[in-house]
C-alpha cells in the first residue's frame, strides 16, 4: 500500500502550504464567436456569448 498522511491536515496548513507556490494563471482561450481572448467556462466580456448563446447584452461591431 502507499503511504497515507497520518494525521488530517487542518485548513490553516493546507492554505499556507498552498500558499507557498505561484499562482495558478487563468486559462485563457480564443472565443469562437469573435476570436478574442477569453477565460474557459466565462462569458466572453467583449461579444457576451457563452456555449453559442447572447447570454449578455454587450454591444459588439461585428462585421
Amino acid at each position: 500500500m502507499p503511504p497515507l498522511p497520518k494525521r488530517k491536515r487542518s485548513k490553516a496548513s493546507s492554505r499556507s502550504h498552498r500558499a507557498s507556490g505561484p499562482p495558478a494563471q487563468p486559462n485563457i482561450v480564443e472565443c469562437p464567436h469573435c476570436h478574442k481572448p477569453m477565460r474557459t467556462h466565462r462569458v466572453c466580456p467583449s461579444c457576451g456569448f457563452y456555449r453559442g448563446r447572447n447570454v449578455l447584452g454587450v454591444e459588439s461591431d461585428l462585421s
